[in-house]
């Protein structure tokens, strides 16, 4: 830079632009939390008329009838709501963490990154076409492993059948969701593996760790709370899916562990399902659902920053 140029700039020092930086970056985040507060207030004001009306215990009733007997609760769809989304993650965070690692670390450039635009291109299609590839194609093609599972894993109770009936069962919903979140999760480790510091990678190869222990000593203690965000917003797109689990679900206000039965249903599934054709009562009741799906969301969020902040920081070896 000529010595003119340096001597206008500390002549004529202006702060104007980090201050409106300053500010527009304070206002989105206090955007942000107006939002977050509007959207519950919105909640709690239309879900208190159908709280009120409900003849029955809202936390632990079964049945889900409040526009004609006023007797309604969320138990079953929690209860389908958080085991639906533990099958995804159990299901999808290792393939998730698997295409990561060998993206970042495995795959040579010429097929590292096409690679991650096609995992990265599965968050852009539409819900409905994965319900419709679940319906038409998954459901059916699962019915021989539920089969397997129930033949000889059938002494557990989680792959145990009633009635030797498969199908739209939590089995599928799960993995559907699985594949839902897999790009999410993988998209976001993938980002962390490769932020690893170089340091990190030589010292353990000096060592004379192989791939593999350079992986688990350097690279994965580096990006575990990025490791917990991805898994943490892929719970969250799992309990907000509705089309698609709704779709390869058999609806049925039921609490099971026998995720192979055609049996099941979740908060979000039960609003697209219930919504169009409910009355007042039943809208405030669906409403009042969506608030406690909220509250889950938001524990959720706050337990892995919880478990974040008492973790290990990033780049402990």
């Amino acid at each position: 830079m000529p010595a003119s140029d340096t001597s206008q700039l500390s002549r004529h020092p202006s702060r104007r632009g980090d201050i409106v930086f300053r500010w527009i970056a304070k206002a989105s985040g206090t955007f942000i939390l107006i939002l977050l507060v509007a959207i519950a207030a919105f909640l709690i004001m239309e879900a208190v008329p159908a709280l009120r009306g409900d003849k029955a215990s809202f936390l632990v009733t079964l049945s889900w009838d409040p526009d004609q007997t006023q007797v309604f609760g969320i138990a079953a769809l929690v209860f389908g709501t958080v085991i639906s989304s533990l099958i995804a993650l159990v299901i999808g965070v290792p393939i998730a963490v698997g295409v990561a690692l060998y993206i970042s670390h495995y795959a040579p450039k010429a097929i590292a990154r096409p690679l991650g635009y096609v995992t990265d291109l599965l968050a852009a299609v539409p819900s409905v076409v994965f319900g419709l590839w679940g319906l038409v194609w998954l459901v059916p093609n699962l019915i021989p492993l539920s089969q397997f599972l129930n033949r000889y894993f059938g002494w557990i109770p989680l792959f145990a059948s009633t009635n030797q009936t498969y199908g739209k069962s939590m089995f599928a919903a799960g993995v559907v969701l699985a594949v839902m979140i897999l790009p999410i999760v993988a998209a976001l480790c993938r980002e962390v593996f490769i932020q690893t510091p170089s340091e990190h990678v030589e010292a353990a190869y000096a060592l004379g760790a192989t791939r593999w222990e350079m992986l688990r000593m350097a690279v994965l203690p580096y990006g575990r709370s990025g490791m917990i965000s991805a898994i943490v917003l892929g719970f969250g797109r799992a309990v907000g899916e509705t089309i698609a689990v709704a779709l390869v679900l058999s609806a049925s206000n039921v609490i099971t562990i026998r995720i192979l039965d055609p049996a099941g249903a979740t908060i979000a599934a039960n609003i697209a399902n219930k919504f169009g054709d409910a009355g007042a009562m039943g809208r405030s009741a669906l409403i009042a659902s969506g608030l406690v799906l909220f509250a889950i969301t938001l524990v959720v969020n706050f337990g892995a920053r919880a478990i974040v902040r008492r973790g290990p920081r990033p780049g402990a070896v």
